[in-house]
């Protein structure tokens, strides 16, 4: 527990001393002190729930979304690998196109509302899902299916039995990184085009010079990314019965 610790008490000392010493003026760089008492008002004032849970909100619709459609287009290109040809170079040139670079196309199509905000999650996310369906499907073991049509398996049974269960610890990496890839695409977005949120919370507090919310908001996102990941990586230590432990350290 001491070695999460001391970088954390290390980078709050730096912090203390810089801004005790006056190196920056407060407009810059504002004093611990200053930044847990905006917190604690905006605890108190409820603004900073209503954001979190604006963006959470969000980040789990399209993530929900993402994680379907990565789902059904994994399983097209794992069972049925004569099929990628005619989508593979469409979803390669997508997946190198960064959701952000659409965000001006998205708000002309569909304003600044939910829906812009929850394709650019679908699209941050739904590319490592996908990738890691598709690999954990097609890399299973042919012999293992050889076994399983011999012992009378149909191709539905074989799926269920053999591959999906294979492809499970994949398929659950491509969540935990999605999710990840959620969580930052929404800032962005929410910085760009929305009314609440986050991102827009901090870009609220750069205009009005209030460095100190601007932390607050920087803190928050990384906790809250960060509970959202152990979550998740403690279901999948359940799921899989610690049978992937070192990949979720």
């Amino acid at each position: 527990m001491w070695k999460a610790a001391l970088p954390l008490a290390l980078l709050f000392l730096l912090w203390q001393t810089a801004s005790g010493m006056g190196i920056w003026s407060q407009y810059v760089l504002p004093s611990p002190e200053r930044v847990f008492r905006a917190f604690v008002t905006m605890i108190q004032n409820g603004s900073l729930f209503g954001h979190v849970t604006v963006s959470l909100l969000r980040v789990f619709t399209g993530f929900f979304i993402a994680f379907v459609l990565a789902l059904l287009l994994g399983v097209l290109a794992g069972v049925y690998p004569a099929t990628t040809p005619y989508y593979n170079h469409l979803v390669e040139f997508m997946r190198n196109v960064p959701p952000l670079s659409l965000i001006a196309l998205l708000i002309l199509w569909f304003g600044i509302g939910e829906t812009s905000k929850t394709i650019i999650i679908v699209l941050a996310s739904f590319f490592p899902m996908f990738l890691n369906i598709k690999k954990g499907l097609v890399a299973c073991d042919v012999k293992l299916l050889e076994v399983g049509f011999s012992l009378g398996f149909s191709k539905m049974k074989a799926f269920f039995k053999i591959m999906l269960p294979n492809a499970l610890p994949d398929i659950l990496v491509g969540m935990r990184v999605g999710l990840g890839y959620s969580w930052r695409a929404i800032i962005g977005a929410e910085m760009i085009a929305a009314s609440s949120g986050l991102g827009y919370m901090i870009l609220d507090a750069q205009q009005m010079s209030r460095s100190d919310k601007v932390i607050v908001g920087i803190f928050v996102i990384g906790i809250v990314g960060y509970l959202c990941d152990r979550l998740l990586s403690l279901a999948i230590r359940s799921i899989l019965h610690g049978g992937v432990d070192d990949s979720w350290s």
